[in-house]
């Protein structure tokens, strides 16, 4: 197998890797990089001109895994595009969703590269796109060669995959992103036990060592008793989210503490996205059984639309809790506008419950130390840390040590690490070199092709 991240920037970005398997040629992902802009924020698909795709395939639809999809099935207009069920269920609205993004940065920030894809596109490309049950075997054909492919849940977020193929008597496996934990609206990944020739894996968490008392349900417990004690001083508490998954989990979550009498009565404000895909949760759990999501603990919650008018650097002062995207608190969004008014006092909280890219907003805030000036640049905003800043361990993605003991247990020639910063991916390599030292680990550098 002959493996080419095209992720430029390596680590966690426009994730996109293109595989080589006998004449197949494949492409996993085609994401898309949310630090970055134009072009530049696309996988470099240079590689693939002049050649014959065969086949792409989605592990799910976060958009640095979806984000670039249309672009490169443009370019290749009758190449395959297979994911799960759950997953087709949602990509067209997703990738609707970016296409609007593009526009409005293109008008705001004068990128002349934007839109890299139309609705148009979305809309003549979706034909080719097919849902696939988990545990359902598939086979494609090229010229000479023929693979298998089988996708498994892992977790993580409605409809993500797993990715197991098979090519002669070669068994290859793609964690994807993953999540081994139930979460309250999806249960955790479920992969195959036993030896594959080769392993593809994510090491998204590999810096972070989850310490003894914060396992889910002591964290789930500890932010609800956050949010009690903001709105018991009278402050209001901003959840940054991810709106597919991240918001629809923090939702189940505070419904089931106000159902238990456990949450404290105040103004629950949500919109965007997050709440449009709350629709689409509803339908996959009514028809597919893989989600746990019923969209009536909206209703139920009594939740608000997040006023129009938020104005930079202002706190509303309505006593409330704001669940609202963007997860990382990237600038122009309703978090980092949010976050600019209550983050210059004491009453207020955020609390962030997932992956936080070190280099955005909210992993800068993260870093911060209170007191400390913090510039929210794009809304022109400077105000001092005095507001509680708090990480509550609720990713989305598998702990290191569990990714590892699934990694040692497969018992792969070799191992190749994805999806995770330099450091993340040092660790990996490190405790592999001792637990499996018969494997062989790679860690690609971006553009370079490897005989795996």
């Amino acid at each position: 197998m002959k493996l080419t991240d095209l992720n430029r920037d390596g680590g966690i970005g426009a994730n996109s890797l293109f595989i080589q398997l006998g004449d197949l040629n494949i492409l996993l992902d085609c994401g898309l990089n949310p630090k970055k802009v134009g072009r530049a924020a696309a996988p470099d698909l240079s590689k693939l001109r002049g050649l014959t795709l065969d086949l792409i395939i989605i592990t799910h639809c976060h958009l640095d895994h979806i984000g670039s999809l249309p672009v490169v099935m443009r370019e290749h207009p009758n190449t395959p595009v297979i994911m799960t069920t759950s997953s087709r269920m949602l990509i067209e609205r997703m990738l609707h969703n970016s296409a609007n993004v593009m526009l409005r940065q293109k008008e705001d920030q004068n990128i002349p590269d934007y839109p890299l894809f139309t609705h148009d596109d979305i809309d003549r490309c979706a034909k080719r796109i097919v849902g696939l049950p988990f545990n359902h075997a598939k086979h494609f054909r090229g010229a000479k060669d023929d693979i298998e492919v089988v996708l498994h849940p892992a977790g993580h977020v409605a409809g993500a995959a797993a990715v197991e193929i098979h090519h002669k008597h070669r068994a290859i496996f793609f964690t994807g992103d993953v999540l081994f934990e139930n979460q309250r609206t999806l249960a955790g990944a479920k992969f195959p036990a036993g030896h594959f020739d080769t392993l593809v894996t994510e090491t998204t968490r590999g810096t972070t060592e989850r310490a003894i008392g914060k396992e889910r349900v002591n964290e789930v417990a500890r932010l609800v008793a956050s949010i009690n004690d903001t709105i018991t001083r009278g402050g209001s508490f901003l959840i940054p989210v991810f709106a597919l998954g991240r918001m629809q989990e923090v939702l189940a979550i505070i419904h089931d503490a106000r159902k238990f009498g456990r949450l404290a009565e105040c103004p629950i404000f949500a919109s965007g996205l997050g709440m449009d895909l709350a629709d689409y949760f509803d339908e996959i759990t009514r028809k597919t059984k893989h989600l746990n999501f019923n969209r009536g603990i909206i209703k139920e919650l009594k939740i608000k639309p997040t006023p129009r008018k938020l104005v930079a650097g202002e706190d509303p002062q309505l006593n409330a809790l704001y669940i609202v995207s963007s997860g990382m608190m990237v600038e122009r969004t309703p978090s980092y506008t949010l976050a600019s008014g209550l983050v210059g006092h004491a009453r207020n909280t955020i609390g962030f419950v997932g992956y936080c890219d070190p280099d955005t907003p909210g992993g800068h805030l993260l870093a911060a130390k209170p007191g400390e000036t913090f510039v929210f640049e794009t809304a022109h905003v400077k105000a001092k840390i005095k507001a509680h800043i708090e990480r509550f361990e609720l990713s989305g993605h598998a702990d290191r040590e569990e990714l590892l003991e699934f990694a040692v247990q497969t018992g792969a020639r070799s191992i190749v690490l994805t999806h995770g910063d330099p450091d993340a991916r040092a660790w990996f390599a490190e405790q592999l070199a001792i637990q499996a030292p018969k494997s062989k680990v790679l860690d690609p550098v971006p553009l370079t092709t490897y005989q795996v």
